[in-house]
């Protein structure tokens, strides 16, 4: 007999996400982040001294792989061009596009994907602000690095505050190196195209687009390796946390937003033992009005007045 759920106790549906409620808290997070670029902007020299030792750590290890990258980028336009474009446009248009593409194809997968995003992205905000860094290419021309952005800047819309258009330099913060957010969400948008993409070419480039990047801000002279490893670890710690805050969230909003309980729908038969509200057949009756025939045999009449005949009185209870 197939299973039935008793009406009012189905399972509640999901939560349903809405493009107008998830837009405002998205441009929210990023004007969090924007705003937490700019905290540190004035601890110039504790951000070039933060630099400095990311620098001789990475020699001491012998991880120092901005050297080379960036004398390739400069020497070398054809790579660095491109590269400076990269850096300066992909950061901000591969990412949203990914989040619409999980709202529209992975509804499911879509508020767990947003969720790490952005607590990933609150915790680098942290490190900004805690540890405010001066990247490479603001370092003294003696230690070695060239600004590709600078450098290259006739051929896009930067000038030589990092990938801030022409005139706007003054509106970020550009000693906010560590951690690399860039190579963050880079990794993001990896795994998101390598678990949801489907196809081998979206399986590949959830590879290549966070290798690429880490090449692209090293080589452009706008991070050093080690900011690169500290914007993974962020993302990897964002994902540990998130689902922490999805279950916070989920309080908060049982909190302050009331339910409404699911109507359960009047049935006829309601305190009724019998299922189905008195429209049975009775045992051993294949056509109707067979029982009638049969009465003068000595056969039980039916507990119901309808099988007794019109006018007949109901039996006795």
């Amino acid at each position: 007999m197939p299973h039935t759920e008793t009406p009012g106790t189905e399972a509640a549906p999901a939560l349903r996400l809405r493009w107008w409620t998830e837009l405002p808290l998205i441009l929210l997070v990023y004007a969090c982040y924007t705003a937490g670029r700019l905290l540190a902007r004035g601890d110039v020299s504790g951000a070039v001294d933060h630099g400095l030792a990311l620098l001789r750590v990475e020699k001491a290890l012998h991880l120092n792989f901005e050297h080379p990258l960036n004398r390739l980028f400069t020497h070398e336009a054809w790579i660095g061009i491109p590269s400076d474009f990269w850096y300066a446009s992909l950061h901000y248009l591969v990412t949203p596009a990914i989040l619409v593409w999980l709202f529209r194809s992975h509804a499911v997968r879509y508020r767990a994907a947003r969720t790490w995003l952005m607590t990933s992205t609150l915790i680098g905000l942290v490190g900004f602000t805690l540890m405010p860094t001066c990247p490479p290419r603001l370092l003294d021309a003696s230690h070695g690095f060239v600004d590709t952005m600078a450098q290259y800047s006739s051929y896009g819309w930067w000038g030589g505050a990092a990938s801030a258009p022409r005139g706007m330099g003054g509106m970020t913060n550009q000693y906010a190196a560590m951690p690399s957010l860039h190579v963050g969400w880079a990794l993001w948008c990896g795994v998101m195209l390598w678990r949801y993409g489907g196809t081998r070419t979206a399986k590949i480039a959830g590879v290549a687009y966070p290798l690429i990047t880490t090449i692209v801000v090293m080589g452009t002279a706008n991070h050093y390796f080690l900011d690169a490893v500290a914007g993974a670890a962020v993302m990897g710690v964002g994902l540990l946390l998130a689902p922490v805050v999805t279950r916070a969230a989920d309080r908060v909003r049982a909190r302050f937003v009331p339910r409404v309980a699911p109507l359960t729908a009047a049935s006829p038969a309601a305190g009724s033992p019998i299922v189905s509200a008195g429209c049975q057949t009775s045992a051993g009756e294949r056509i109707p009005r067979q029982r009638e025939s049969r009465l003068g045999a000595g056969a039980e009449p039916s507990a119901s007045p309808k099988d007794a005949g019109d006018g007949a009185p109901a039996p006795a209870r």
